[in-house]
């Protein structure tokens, strides 16, 4: 580790606990830092608050006391999730204390240079496929997937060499607690309006994304997506990095892009673009943000085909579980609004069978209609909104419309539906709490029920 004696004998208050804010603690703790740790949480029969306490770290839980701001803080580390609006922030910084995240602490500390990508859409995937590209036939350390994807990176900073890379995932949450952090390569997927309840205005989401940018120099670099005009035009009048775009809709001089079904770095062939396995556009570009890493890296040709030819997706996010008997499954349970189920639906030209419904949250679901029209041979509803969502595939005229109760008997009548050749996709563009604690235990339970179709299969 390194600027060890950066946190010696300071006073830090730790805000909110959580898997980043525990790891967080214990790392300042280590390093000779006084910590206090507080949650609005009552945390007296917590595991993490216990140890920590165990540890002689201060906890104060079941509320934030204003008082707590008396004491002589050199700093904060606040849990991202927590908003500059939450009163106790407020007043830190009306007193001017200085207020981080977790990513600012693991850079601080960090041997090993870091990756960090970010964006409205596409985040995660583009990590994965950036720390399975950067291990492939990789002859010494490793990439280590870290940040916002949910390893804390605090956790592998205090290990990692600098012959190691640290693939951060970052959000624009996290991204408002920086000072000194300084990727040597950043990548801004693409920006949308989100998270607007916690920004409150959309200047402040996209200063927040750009901010990734900020204290890179001339040696650096910044891989950003050339199809949209606004990131173009932010990234060319703020950042100080070498600029690498990435499209799939022109050629580019430095940059990556397709033509001719085929990626292309500058003017050197990489692979064709179906070697990418997962389907979408989205996930085209995702890849095309990775590969633009991977060259920066000075990879070799045939080692990018060889990680691709091995990422079947993310868990939960489009990701290929199996095939059976010619039937694609793909598991895509992070789909928790229409918009990301569109987005799916728009990956495939085989014919589908949707396996969708969940959480009633009063909304419509018309908007999927059209893509129901092009894509969809059957669809089965399942949770809370399955009279809805079937009543949705009819105005689509869709002719095989099943209603069940669960995701697992849904994967089942899917399967029985079947023909050879079509992709079978869980894809709810709903909530999951209406059965299932998240997202992904609904997509376990959908995965567990492939494997057992398969075994069925192979048996008989």
């Amino acid at each position: 580790m390194k600027n060890v004696e950066y946190f010696e004998n300071k006073s830090v208050l730790v805000l909110g606990l959580a898997v980043s804010g525990y790891n967080a603690a214990l790392l300042l703790n280590r390093l000779g830092a006084e910590v206090i740790v507080n949650d609005f949480k009552d945390l007296s029969d917590n595991e993490e608050a216990m140890d920590l306490t165990d540890k002689g770290i201060e906890v104060i839980s079941g509320g934030h006391p204003m008082d707590i701001l008396e004491r002589p803080l050199d700093f904060i580390v606040k849990n991202p999730g927590i908003p500059y609006s939450n009163p106790l922030v407020k007043r830190a910084v009306s007193k001017n204390i200085k207020i981080i995240t977790e990513i600012e602490q693991a850079y601080l500390i960090s041997e090993s240079p870091v990756i960090a990508i970010t964006g409205t859409n596409g985040k995660t995937t583009t990590t994965m496929m950036v720390e399975t590209l950067l291990n492939e036939n990789r002859s010494a350390g490793k990439a280590y997937a870290v940040g916002n994807i949910g390893t804390p990176a605090s956790l592998i900073a205090q290990k990692s060499k600098p012959i190691d890379d640290l693939v951060m995932e970052v959000s624009s949450f996290q991204l408002m607690g920086i000072d000194s952090f300084h990727p040597s390569i950043a990548v801004i997927t693409n920006i949308y309006s989100a998270h607007l309840d916690y920004h409150k205005t959309r200047d402040e989401y996209v200063n927040a994304k750009i901010a990734i940018t900020k204290n890179q120099t001339s040696s650096d670099y910044l891989i950003f997506n050339r199809d949209q005009d606004e990131l173009t035009e932010l990234v060319e009048s703020t950042s100080e990095a070498q600029l690498v775009p990435f499209s799939r809709k022109r050629e580019l001089e430095n940059g990556v892009y397709v033509k001719n079904k085929m990626i292309m770095y500058k003017k050197e062939a990489i692979m064709p673009t179906d070697k990418v396995l997962i389907p979408g556009e989205h996930n085209l570009e995702n890849a095309l943000a990775a590969i633009a890493v991977a060259k920066l890296k000075k990879m070799e040709n045939e080692d990018i085909q060889a990680a691709f030819s091995q990422f079947k997706g993310v868990k939960h996010r489009m990701q290929l579980v199996d095939k059976v008997e010619g039937r694609s499954f793909y598991n895509d349970s992070k789909a928790t609004n229409s918009l990301a189920t569109i987005h799916a639906l728009e990956g495939f030209s085989d014919p589908v069978i949707l396996i969708t419904g969940g959480l009633d949250r009063d909304e419509s679901f018309d908007d999927l209609i059209p893509l129901l029209k092009e894509h969809v041979k059957a669809v089965i509803a399942f949770g809370e909104t399955k009279d809805q969502l079937a009543e949705v595939a009819r105005k689509a005229d869709i002719e095989s419309v099943i209603v069940v109760d669960t995701v697992s008997e849904a994967t089942v009548d899917a399967f029985r539906k079947s023909e050879k050749g079509d992709v079978i996709l869980l894809s709810p563009a709903c909530a999951s709490w209406d059965q299932y604690a998240n997202f992904e235990e609904r997509g376990d339970d959908f995965i567990e029920t492939v494997k057992t179709i398969q075994q069925s299969v192979k048996g008989g």
